[in-house]
């Protein structure tokens, strides 16, 4: 695999840039490329994806627009960027598609059939890539039928995100080989011979005991363990020590466990969601998803410092394993400086977990490409997003400050 990135304002030049790293690594004609460009380049998205197309022939194309691009140890937040990952891929069967191929999930037999056919799902499937405009995908719908359409039984990981260059709507773009969307959505699913292990950072800390919904209704919690929510949750702040308390100015958020048939819940085993809101008349609280009764949670508070811890222990997990042949790292948009108040920390913590200390950081000028001394210890690209896509206990969800990443293996023939 191979990574390029480009701080360029000028949008050709930088595509062509891109384009001129990844040859030196990779050579043209690479299976699948994943492209990230900046909100300085979307009004000029076709003349990446025509630059791409023509220079690296690639048997793939698919891109989306972000507020930073990421290539390797730098997070180019807040400047003009394109990053690019390219992958050889023998064996890999590569099957693109679009929100608007996709037909309506209608529960019955045929359109079943028949989405799994264009989302490429079935026995061999391995994962899909999914990059969706945050105004106009009706993820609520979309992303538990492209879980079911991955085949019966199977766990391949769904992982991507929102594009996030614009607030407002048509200001984003996808790519999809030859075409270039304003709206819906863009994915690609892998099948056969490859293996892609996920890391899902929630950066969350649990703390108080695990709480049963016992009333609710929609996305309001009017009981845990039979008493009123506001009191149970009351309690377990009350509990914490002091300097602890701290981690609650940056909110405070539920985790509800997805697999309810385990005797214990860990790291990794609950969805995190925001508590957006209180009801003290009804001693409430209201949370950004439906819920239900029986439904496990956990309370939890994020910073910075845990958000650290939890990025670095998933990454420790990864090297049992041989290195990846690369990575692909979504990451939110409120994480970044914004988070750890500096630059490059979760594309700094993939190198560190593979290669060890990183070197010292390439300043970023308009016009020259971003070459990191050395050849990278693992080829990475990704952007910041609106919103992440990534796997928990088996299906996929949209997650919030979290760090998503696909790490590239071969697979077993």
């Amino acid at each position: 695999m191979a990574s390029a990135l480009s701080a360029s304002a000028e949008t050709t030049r930088a595509a062509e840039l891109v384009c001129d790293q990844c040859e030196g690594q990779l050579g043209e004609h690479p299976d699948l490329v994943f492209v990230f460009f900046s909100q300085h380049h979307v009004e000029f998205a076709s003349e990446i994806s025509e630059t791409v197309r023509r220079r690296l022939s690639p048997g793939c194309l698919i891109g989306v627009s972000t507020v930073a691009a990421i290539a390797d140890t730098t997070e180019l937040e807040s400047s003009p960027g394109i990053s690019l990952l390219a992958a050889r891929a023998p064996g890999v069967r590569i099957s693109p598609f679009s929100s608007d191929m996709l037909p309506a999930w209608d529960g019955d037999e045929l359109s079943r059939t028949r989405f799994s056919e264009i989302f490429g799902g079935g026995p061999d499937h391995r994962a899909a890539f999914f990059f969706a405009d945050p105004f106009s995908t009706p993820l609520i719908k979309l992303l538990p039928a492209m879980n079911e359409a991955r085949g019966e039984g199977a766990a391949s990981p769904i992982l991507g995100g929102l594009a996030s260059a614009s607030q407002s709507p048509g200001g984003n773009a996808m790519l999809l080989n030859d075409r270039v969307l304003r709206s819906g959505a863009v994915g690609v699913s892998l099948l056969g011979n490859v293996r892609v292990d996920t890391i899902v950072s929630q950066g969350c800390r649990a703390f108080g005991p695990n709480l049963v919904i016992t009333k609710s209704q929609r996305n309001l919690i009017f009981e845990l363990g039979g008493k009123p929510a506001l009191e149970a949750v009351s309690e377990a702040i009350e509990a914490l020590p002091g300097e602890q308390r701290e981690g609650l100015r940056s909110g405070l958020f539920i985790g509800r466990v997805i697999d309810e048939y385990k005797s214990r819940f860990g790291r990794g085993d609950f969805l995190i969601r925001n508590v957006v809101g209180v009801d003290h008349n009804r001693g409430a609280i209201a949370v950004a998803e439906p819920v239900h009764v029986g439904q496990t949670i956990r309370l939890h508070m994020r910073d910075a410092a845990t958000a650290h811890e939890d990025l670095a222990l998933l990454l420790d997990a990864q090297r049992l394993y041989d290195p990846p042949a690369g990575v692909l790292l979504v990451t939110c948009n409120g994480r970044g400086r914004r988070l750890f108040g500096v630059p490059n920390h979760d594309a700094a913590a993939v190198a560190r977990a593979f290669a060890g200390p990183v070197p010292g950081e390439t300043l970023a000028k308009p016009g020259k490409a971003i070459e990191p001394p050395g050849a990278p210890p693992v080829p990475l690209a990704g952007c910041f997003a609106n919103g992440e896509i990534g796997p928990v206990g088996g299906r996929s969800f949209v997650h919030g400050h979290t760090a998503c990443m696909a790490l590239f293996r071969p697979g077993d023939r």
